[in-house]
Parts: C-alpha cells; sequence; structure tokens
C-alpha cells in the first residue's frame, strides 16, 4: 500500500516506519479528489492547480504536494531546499499536510521512479505515431487473461500521466502496459528512466507533432529512445512493414520480435477480410503455427493491432488459447463509436484525433460497410511541412470511398481540391469554413441508410457534428 511515508522517502532522507497513513489515490484534478487521496499541484498555461489546494482539503486530501505553502492551518513539510532530515517532522505524520518542493512534477516524477523500484513487475512500453492507444488496450486484453495487469488510463501516457499510473502498482502486479507518447526528444527517454520496460513495442513512424520535430526522421529517432533504454534481456517488438521502424533494431541491445504482414516478419497475418462493423478475420502465423483468427476490431489496419498484443503474449509466455481469447474482447475496440443518425442513417464517429494514417484507415473501414457513403473530413493538425501533401493524400483515397465529401477546415480544403483533381464530381463535393457549418449542409444531405464517417483533429471540434445529428438514444455500438 502507498504511504506517506513512501512519498517523503522518494523526496527526502526520511526513513519510513511503516506505520504512516495510507494514501488513495494521486491526482491532479481538485475536483476528483476523494478521501486519504494526495494532490499534485500543477501551474499550467490556464490555471494553477495551487488555487485548488484549500478546494482538495476541503474534500479530504491527506496532503497536497506543492511549490509553495498555501494553507495556514495544516502541516508544511518543506522540501526546497533539498533533501535534509531537519526538514521532515520526527514523530508521526499527522495529516493533513502541504508538503513543499522546488517542482512538483519532478518530484512526482522521482516518486513514480522509486516506487516503480519496489516491484518485479515486467513492464511493456509502447510508443508510435499512430495505434499506441489501441495496442495497449488490446494488449492488456490478452495479458488479463493469465496475469494481474495494470494499464495506463485514459491519456496518461506523458509525464505526468505515466507516473501516476505507476504510483497505482501494488504487489499483486504482475504486467504493466503503459503508453509513452511525446511531444519532443528526450521525453520518452525520460518516462523509460522512470518506468524500466524490458518490452517495447513500436507501432509506426508518421507526420503526427511534425510541426514540432521538422521530419520524419527526428520523429523516429524520438520514437527510437524507447527501444534505446530496453535492456539487453528484454525485447523490441518492431513493425517489419515499417522502414522506419525496422531501422530501430541496430539502435537497441535487446532481442528483435517482428510483426507484420510481411512473411519475413516473426509473427505475420495474411488472408485478411473486413466484416465492417463485424469485425476481421485473418490467418496468423507464427513458427509453424496457423491459427485462423475472428476478432471484433474495426478496419483492415487493426491487423496489426492484433499483431502486436499477439506478439507481446507470445513473448511472455501465453498459451495460443489465452492470447486469442483476449483479442476477442469487444471492450479493446477503442474511439470509433457509431450513433443512429437522421433518416435511419448511421454515423461512424471517430472524431478523437487525426493523422493521414488513421484518416486513410478509417475511410478503408467505410468502404467495406454497405450504403451511400459520406466522409466528414476536418483539418489534420501539428504536420508542420507535411501539411498540404497529408491532406491532398487524404483527398485522393476520398474518391475511390466516398459518393459525397464534405470538407471542414482550412486544411480540409485542400482534401477537397485534392479530391475533385482526382475526379470525384463537384455536386458531390462540399467545404465549410468550421464544424458549425456542416450540420445544416449534412441534415439536407443525408439521406436513409447513409453511413456518415466524421473525422478529424480535436481542434476542428468535429463532435458538435455528431452530437448534433445523433439522435438521443443509446449507441448502436460503442468500441
Amino acid at each position: 500500500m502507498l504511504t506517506l511515508g513512501h512519498l517523503l522517502e522518494a523526496l527526502s532522507e526520511y526513513r519510513s516506519t511503516g506505520n504512516e497513513p495510507d494514501i488513495g489515490s494521486v491526482v491532479i484534478d481538485s475536483r476528483g479528489v476523494r478521501q486519504r487521496d494526495v494532490f499534485v499541484a500543477f501551474r499550467g498555461e490556464q490555471r494553477d492547480g495551487h488555487d485548488f489546494v484549500e478546494h482538495a482539503f476541503d474534500k479530504g486530501a491527506i496532503a497536497v504536494l506543492a511549490e509553495r505553502p498555501v494553507v495556514d492551518d495544516v502541516g508544511t513539510i518543506d522540501l526546497r531546499s533539498g533533501p535534509e532530515m531537519a526538514d521532515v517532522p520526527d514523530g508521526p505524520l499527522v495529516p493533513p499536510i502541504q508538503v513543499v518542493v522546488d517542482d512538483t512534477m519532478q518530484a512526482l516524477q522521482r516518486w513514480a521512479r522509486e516506487w516503480r523500484t519496489r516491484f518485479s513487475v515486467q513492464v511493456t512500453g509502447i510508443t508510435g505515431s499512430v495505434g499506441k492507444t489501441s495496442t495497449k488496450e488490446l494488449t492488456y486484453a490478452v495479458l488479463s487473461r493469465r496475469f494481474c495487469t495494470l494499464k495506463s488510463e485514459g491519456n496518461y501516457n506523458n509525464e505526468i500521466g505515466l507516473p501516476l499510473t505507476l504510483l497505482n502498482l501494488r504487489r499483486y502486479h504482475q504486467q504493466a502496459v503503459l503508453e509513452m507518447g511525446m511531444y519532443a526528444r528526450g521525453e520518452i527517454a525520460l518516462l523509460c528512466d522512470i518506468a524500466r520496460p524490458s518490452i517495447g513495442v513500436v507501432t509506426i513512424v508518421g507526420p503526427v507533432h511534425m510541426s514540432r520535430l521538422g521530419s520524419l526522421d527526428a520523429i523516429a529517432a524520438a520514437k527510437q529512445e524507447l527501444v534505446e533504454s530496453l535492456p539487453f534481456d528484454g525485447v523490441a517488438i518492431l513493425n517489419r512493414d515499417e522502414p522506419l521502424v525496422m531501422a530501430m533494431a541496430q539502435h537497441t541491445e535487446a532481442q528483435v520480435f517482428t510483426y507484420g504482414l510481411d512473411p519475413r516478419a516473426d509473427l505475420w497475418a495474411d488472408d485478411i477480410v473486413s466484416m465492417g462493423l463485424d469485425g476481421l478475420r485473418f490467418t496468423l502465423h507464427y513458427r509453424g503455427d496457423t491459427m485462423r483468427v475472428h476478432v471484433p476490431l474495426l478496419g483492415r489496419h487493426s491487423v496489426h493491432t492484433a499483431l502486436r498484443a499477439t506478439a507481446v503474449g507470445l513473448i511472455v509466455g501465453m498459451r495460443w488459447d489465452e492470447i486469442i481469447d483476449g483479442l476477442q474482447d469487444e471492450r479493446s475496440q477503442l474511439r470509433l463509436v457509431t450513433e443512429r443518425g437522421p433518416q435511419g442513417s448511421l454515423i461512424l464517429d471517430d472524431t478523437y484525433n487525426a493523422s493521414p494514417e488513421s484518416v486513410i484507415a478509417a475511410l478503408n473501414l467505410l468502404k467495406d460497410l454497405p450504403g451511400r457513403r459520406i466522409a466528414v473530413l476536418g483539418d489534420m493538425l501539428e504536420l508542420g511541412p507535411a501539411e498540404e501533401q497529408s491532406h491532398r493524400l487524404v483527398g485522393r483515397r476520398v474518391k475511390g470511398v466516398a459518393q459525397i465529401l464534405v470538407a471542414v477546415g482550412t486544411r480540409g480544403r485542400m482534401i477537397a481540391e485534392e479530391a475533385l483533381l482526382d475526379g470525384m464530381s463537384p455536386k458531390r463535393v462540399f467545404t465549410v469554413a468550421e464544424a458549425g457549418e456542416a450540420i445544416p449542409l449534412l441534415e439536407d444531405l443525408i439521406e436513409p441508410l447513409d453511413v456518415i464517417l466524421v473525422k478529424g483533429s480535436r481542434g476542428v471540434a468535429l463532435d458538435q457534428v455528431v452530437t448534433a445529428l445523433a439522435r438521443r438514444e443509446p449507441s448502436h455500438r460503442e468500441m
């Protein structure tokens, strides 16, 4: 059990007596504080968590980690001058307490790093430009068939979220699956230093965050930090179909395990059949074993997700029946939500985020579905120098998939322009400046039994389109 003693041991020379108060959870949003939680106050661009310290105590927090004393009538342990015993009380720790440090983010990371060292849990780290979250969820579903497994929740994949996840480690955990995101070089190396993964999975390298890193090679180098961090007895699971990922094999001391559609991979798949919303069928091949599999994953691109999760299961010694049972867990399919729209139409809500690869994958899924198909596509953000090329690539794919295109945003206009250049009828291509303008247009366009894909970066707010069009009744299926 995590205690206040563990917090102070990580940040100072304090030595736990074993009798310190137990901690419920560690939280960064005061609205989620419950009895016995620790609240960590961060200074953000929009809000300062120190403004909510008193609220956290009122809700039952036993301690707050902050960069300055905030509340006068609680105990204060000031560690800003360094890890000195004089700053830590000799007697029992009596909550509520505010622990004051120079940098709350560094303190949180230090605490999580120290807590991780107390466990022999095997950690799998997952990174890549696309597919991290779906791979994490499916890998968790597979590992959970045999092991007590911890996973990152939601988008807890950064320098704050990953430490928070690790602080949920307990003695009964045997495996942990952690998503690792990044915006700049060095961030994944930091996450690996904290989490100490022995298995690393890389999905693909694409132009996501190109505006920050400048080139695909720079993005690959940042993702490569995961395989560089693996121990010599670890395993790097690399995508055989992606040259930039396979090049990482030269930069790790760990064993390399490859997956993909290439028969030269250690684990590969063929005979892929997409059945639309009914999932996928494909054949797995591994060391002479051949397995025909039906899984509730959407779109042909999801075969790679299944291969990654399967690879982790094989590496940790799971049986085929356990692995396949995990692959068939419907709860592991994320993000795409289907809603009933006007006149019995079906809306595919994939508005969580967008990259060229994920948009084309969504279009490929749309093509597998019966009915007249409408693609509502918005700006893809943070693509940097690849912005125009990426949007035009999507535009060229639209003509072979959808009967109608509604392009949203200034970058979305490039999608429409390219679709027209590729021969799509001007009567079937529409452009609007923002999400709100697409709603009345679609209300006029939609016919009975249409299938409407809605996808774009979150900044375009296409979720407003889905909300406006969907009937207020439970969704048909959520994955």
